[in-house]
């Protein structure tokens, strides 16, 4: 018996497999349970369209990354922050701040987005990495000053 799997199951597949089962598992576990759906050929039919869509918007979501990305390379941005005689910030600097400094340049980036190569903890020089796509990822240099 044919199934297109609707979620993953570990032992079987990921998410819209086409796989064969023994007609029972099928008919009285996953089905029922809504983990498959049987592969009928109108199934199949839709379930290639729908792969095909979810492909040309995912090639779309790179492109727009990858064109931020280019114009990420020629940004360095500098952090205010207080800090102390020797240099020592007070509080952090956090992705918060980088989102924040980026809007200001015209580049909306999601702070979750935003993970740093060593934490910022006195004045100086650090980079920033910028995971646009799970295939884009970009490094901005930041400056943190001291106020």
């Amino acid at each position: 018996m044919e199934i297109i799997l609707k979620q993953d199951i570990k032992s079987l597949g990921e998410k819209d497999d086409i796989v064969s089962v023994k007609p029972g598992y099928g008919r009285n576990y996953l089905i029922p349970q809504g983990f498959a759906q049987l592969a009928t050929p109108s199934a199949k039919k839709v379930l290639a369209e729908n792969l095909k869509q979810a492909a040309f918007k995912q090639d779309k979501i790179k492109k727009d990354a990858e064109g931020i990305a280019e114009r990420l390379t020629e940004v360095k941005l500098s952090i205010g922050a207080k800090a102390g005689e020797t240099g020592k910030i007070f509080g952090a600097v956090n992705t918060i701040m980088i989102a924040d400094a980026l809007k200001q340049q015209g580049f909306d980036v999601d702070r979750r987005r935003i993970t740093f190569e060593t934490e910022p903890k006195f004045v100086g020089e650090y980079v920033a990495n910028l995971n646009l796509h799970k295939e884009v990822k970009v490094k901005v240099p930041f400056e943190v000053v001291a106020e």
